[in-house]
């Protein structure tokens, strides 16, 4: 089972930036597809973004194209999450996960661990 531990959340005002981490403990970090999702207060989790094992291939949320980045650094086990143009409707707990099977359509993936989660806020 791998663990992943998400850092780097806070509060953020309408159109600033946060960069999340997620460090995952597996050697084989490199084989996996990863992904962000969030949830907010009230809501269903949601797909935000993947990205392929090599980070050859990724795949966002129609919500945060042009916003949000996803990338990883295998040598590190650590992907990443780059949000930018923030948004008050960007505000939910963030989630890294390891995605088993892999489906173009992100409610087709199937997913192993998640970690816990880090808040992000954004004021208006």
């Amino acid at each position: 089972q791998v663990q992943l531990v998400e850092s780097g959340g806070g509060l953020v005002q309408a159109g600033g930036s946060l960069r999340l981490s997620c460090a995952a403990s597996a050697p084989t970090f490199s084989r996996y597809y990863m992904a962000w999702a969030r949830q907010a207060p009230g809501k269903e989790r949601e797909f935000v973004a993947a990205i392929s094992g090599d980070g050859a291939s990724t795949n966002y949320a129609d919500s945060v194209k042009g916003r949000f980045t996803i990338s990883r650094e295998n040598a590190k086990n650590t992907a990443y999450l780059q949000m930018n143009s923030l948004k008050p409707e960007d505000t939910a707990v963030y989630y890294c996960g390891v995605i088993l099977v892999y489906n173009d359509s992100p409610r087709a993936n199937r997913y192993g661990s998640w970690g816990q989660g880090t808040q992000v806020t954004v004021s208006s």
